[in-house]
């Protein structure tokens, strides 16, 4: 008994090692991992195709929106030229607003220096600036200065210098006229003015 028990046993043993449909669990199992990785794969390909997609619909969008804003920039540069004129003449006017706040010196002592023009019309008020003209080939004064003050009323002060002796010589002292070409051509006469030359100036 003993001994065909032991044959039964042996022969279930290589009946399970030779039964097909055994031998086959894992292989069907492979097919099933491949199956899951195929169709990964379609889903990772599917999700490039979406995004190339929505990538080009963008840059659709952004052409079409850079046209708009190139409409845009001309008129922001033009918008921007037209401010350049105000600046212009916002410069203009701050030039004849400086020339408001000086004074014309004139019969200057040629030795005459910056600092001791200064003092003498220090008195008026604040003093923003001296000059004293000079001749532009040979650098000698001309004889004639002007002082730009900071205030309406410092200007009104030194205005009663005039016939003021400085150096014993009798100062002419009068407003500086307002640098401004527009101004002259209306009252249809010329300016003299400050003339070119050098400058010797204390600010």
């Amino acid at each position: 008994k003993t001994l065909v028990t032991s044959k039964q046993n042996s022969r279930t043993t290589m009946s399970a090692e030779n039964d097909p449909a055994v031998a086959a669990e894992p292989e069907v199992e492979e097919d099933e991992e491949d199956l899951e990785k195929l169709q990964a794969e379609i889903a990772r390909m599917e999700a490039e195709a979406a995004r190339i997609a929505q990538e080009t619909e963008d840059l659709e969008k952004e052409t079409t929106s850079s046209s708009g804003g190139a409409g845009a920039s001309t008129a922001s540069a033009a918008g921007n030229k037209g401010k350049s004129g105000e600046g212009v003449a916002s410069a203009t006017g701050d030039k004849a607003n400086t020339d408001g706040h000086s004074i014309y010196v004139g019969q200057v002592d040629y030795s005459t220096t910056p600092e001791e023009l200064l003092s003498h019309f220090e008195s008026c008020g604040t003093v923003e600036r001296v000059t004293i003209v000079c001749d532009k080939f040979t650098g000698r004064p001309k004889g004639f200065a002007y002082l730009e003050f900071q205030t309406d009323e410092a200007v009104a002060n030194a205005l009663r210098l005039d016939g003021s002796t400085f150096k014993e010589r009798q100062l002419k002292v009068t407003p500086k006229r307002v640098n401004d070409p527009n101004y002259y051509a209306q009252q249809g006469g010329g300016y003299g003015g400050r003339g070119r030359g050098g400058y010797r100036a204390l600010r």
